[in-house]
């Protein structure tokens, strides 16, 4: 992250002291439900990028196929169907075959599944309702905004190979 964090890049001039204390609380905030989502992953025997999967299932505003899942989370389609078969045989998620064209494989949520994942993530929700209660809501509407703007602009950054 260079000089954008505060650290120094050569020639570069330093981040505002603003910038980089957002930049400290975005790590910290990733740093906080990464370990909570370890748990998570550690006590249901799956592996943290399980996890990241089932996110990507309850959040999506469409069907979720393991292309839109191997997309999503950056990973091989081996690592994906992996991933899917792991969380099938845990009971996470089922395979549903499009009833149009068998080829097509929608991944849902077993409900019964969320709410177990709903009582290990409810004290995360209880902590940010708390917070949440110290925001008016045009400043929530900002943090949201800012928020969706800095998740839509990191999703179309590339990662270098190396």
């Amino acid at each position: 992250m260079g000089g954008q964090t505060g650290e120094s890049d050569e020639g570069a001039a330093p981040a505002s002291p603003d910038l980089r204390r957002l930049a400290v609380e975005l790590r910290r905030l990733n740093g906080e439900l990464t370990r909570v989502a370890h748990g998570f992953a550690a006590g249901q025997e799956l592996h943290p990028t399980d996890v990241q999967a089932l996110s990507v299932l309850l959040d999506s505003t469409e069907p979720v196929t393991p292309s839109l899942l191997r997309r999503r989370l950056g990973l091989t389609s081996g690592a994906v169907s992996a991933c899917v078969d792991r969380l099938e045989r845990a009971g996470h998620l089922r395979r549903v075959r499009e009833s149009t064209d068998r080829r097509v494989v929608h991944l849902q949520y077993v409900p019964g599944a969320q709410a177990r994942a709903r009582k290990y993530f409810g004290p995360l929700a209880e902590a940010t309702d708390r917070v949440r209660g110290d925001f008016s809501a045009a400043e929530l509407d900002v943090v949201v905004r800012f928020l969706g703007s800095l998740n839509e602009e990191l999703s179309a950054v590339e990662s270098p190979r190396t």
